[in-house]
């Protein structure tokens, strides 16, 4: 058997290779005639043909010095001269790398690589050691997002994820060719995430590599899942799961099926049906909440994970806490019902049973809540707000007055005022619950970029604005400080925003800060401390200037993180 194979391959050479000499030399002083061909790797092997086929020495030796132009020797000889000169060597080593990959990057053909790579029959050693560089890796996962289908970039991407650098493949295209790749990669993503599950941008980033196709939405949603019944982070992995399909929802995927099948769905088809006929279209019908009242309000419920998916809850929640929403008063204490339900009964999947101990309270107070805010819209006042505060330590009440708040202040005839019960009610709400901060954040952005309280002129605008900062120094003083000052420095970034509102900013956090402070504040605040325009005007005894102070600790205790600011 080996010697017929070793005949197929000897064939198979011939009838690749010609057979006339003269081509042969012909095409081998085609390639010494090419720039610098004599510093290829397979000249050797071209010598070679080329002598055996009764090549002259002499043109040979003509064509390659001939066509001999150093560049990489060239090149070589300006670095050394720049380090002669001055220059740091890792800069100028930073100088050469960049030059050769925007080269690559703008002349890279797959074809060319695919055909490098199959002929060859076998991994390329020069392959496998630009893998062990950062640089090179990074260039590969590059050029493996401009080029899909390219063979070779597919096995350098493999090469990079077997060799344990999965974490610097970020991007869905490289990992989602290739399976064991992907494990790796949405692993490594899974574990950021664990590692801090309060970071927005983490958990984008699963939702993405997720997201990227309904398979790869399939395989993550069902190992996620997976996860949250066998380990001690089973709430945290639920609510990945949760914003991944939220993800799904906003850049309208189809996947109300997988979701319900990872639900249960299949053993109840009737809430089953109930619910997709209101996901689907986006809007609740009283007819299928009655339905599911009817089960969930019986000896034997469905699961409740059923009801907890989060298009639901938004529903339920902006039907009850939305100004301009009305529903009818049988239909209502239904609705209150699933949402107190899917908020506060816990069920346990050893025994299959469910604890509804909370269940009566939560009713309770979102009663009273939804009566508060929309009912008595008109007669509210100061006698209120000890009711709405006892509400608010559910936190399904507090999203429920985010969303009433929402509805009430971005209405175009509204005016914000100082002593606001909206803005009173967030602040609580801060305070009280920490999942539910960012939202009450992304509130407070809408209202600073709106431009409803510009009609009342420019001196109005900026108390307002002021105002909401001061709203955003209540959320960095409840823990929520990363994000506030990213705002903050965009804002700068886009100089859309008085420096005078930047200015008081600074100034409030340099009165509520003190050390230690961590590098990612310290990276994110200094540029701000340092900026003349904003503290410049920022006064004090040489003694107590909290500016001094900072920007000194800083230099004395955070070098790196102060080097890496822009």
């Amino acid at each position: 058997m080996e010697s017929l194979a070793n005949c197929r391959n000897q064939n198979n050479l011939r009838e690749k290779s010609p057979t006339d000499s003269t081509e042969v030399i012909k095409e081998c002083e085609s390639l010494f005639s090419t720039c610098d061909y004599v510093m290829e790797p397979t000249i050797f092997t071209q010598l070679q043909r080329y002598f055996l086929a009764g090549g002259a020495v002499e043109p040979a030796i003509n064509l390659l010095a001939g066509n001999y132009a150093a560049v990489a020797q060239m090149a070589n000889l300006v670095g050394e001269w720049l380090t002669v000169a001055g220059v740091c060597v890792s800069e100028v080593q930073e100088m050469a790398e960049n030059r050769l990959i925007d080269s690559i990057l703008k002349m890279f053909d797959p074809a060319k690589a695919d055909a490098v790579f199959v002929d060859d029959g076998f991994s390329p050693t020069w392959l496998i050691e630009m893998v062990e560089h950062r640089v090179w890796r990074s260039l590969f996962i590059r050029l493996s997002e401009m080029h899909p289908n390219c063979l070779m970039l597919e096995y350098a991407i493999k090469l990079i994820s077997d060799a344990g650098f999965q974490g610097e493949i970020t991007s869905v295209v490289p990992a989602s060719h290739q399976f064991d790749v992907f494990s790796r990669v949405l692993q490594t993503a899974i574990v950021r995430f664990l590692d801090r599950p309060d970071d927005h941008q983490r958990t984008i980033n699963c939702a993405k590599l997720v997201c990227h196709t309904e398979h790869t939405y399939l395989y993550g949603q069902v190992l996620i899942q997976m996860i949250s019944q066998y380990s001690k982070s089973g709430l945290i992995m639920k609510r990945l799961s949760q914003e991944i399909g939220k993800y799904a929802l906003r850049n309208n995927r189809n996947v109300m099926p997988i979701t319900m099948a990872l639900n249960g769905a299949e053993h109840y088809p009737e809430a089953c049906e109930a619910l997709t006929a209101m996901l689907t279209k986006n809007t609740l019908n009283p007819a299928h909440i009655v339905v599911l009242h009817r089960m969930y309000s019986s000896t034997q419920p469905p699961p409740i994970d059923l009801i907890r998916i989060p298009q639901f809850l938004e529903l339920l929640v902006d039907s009850l806490f939305t100004v301009s929403t009305r529903i009818n008063k049988y239909h209502k204490s239904k609705y209150i019902y699933l949402l107190a339900y899917a908020a506060s009964v816990v069920s346990t999947t050893r025994y299959w049973k469910t604890n509804t101990s909370e269940l009566q309270e939560t009713i309770e107070a979102i009663q009273q809540a939804h009566n508060i805010c929309i009912l008595n819209q008109d007669s509210y006042g100061l006698i209120c707000i000890p009711t709405l505060f006892k509400c608010l330590q559910y936190p399904v009440v507090g999203a429920g007055l985010i969303r009433w708040v929402q509805s009430t202040v971005l209405c175009p005839e509204y005016l914000l005022e100082s002593n606001s019960l909206h803005l009173m009610l967030l602040d609580e709400v801060a305070s009280e619950h920490a999942l539910l901060r960012e939202p009450v954040w992304r509130l407070l952005v809408k209202l600073f970029e709106s431009k409803q309280n510009e009609g009342g002129g420019v001196l109005l605008s900026l108390k307002v604005k002021k105002m909401l900062i001061d709203r955003m120094m209540n959320l960095m003083a409840h823990d929520y400080v990363v994000p506030v000052v990213k705002y903050i420095n965009t804002c700068v970034f886009r100089g859309n925003v008085d420096v005078s509102l930047i200015r008081y900013f600074v100034q409030e956090v340099l009165e509520i800060i003190e050390p230690p402070y961590s590098d990612e504040f310290v990276q994110l605040f200094l540029p701000l401390v340092k900026n003349e325009q904003i503290t410049g005007l920022m006064t004090h005894v040489a003694d107590s200037n909290p500016v001094s102070a900072f920007i000194v600790h800083c230099a004395a205790y955070h070098v790196e993180a102060e080097t890496r600011n822009p």
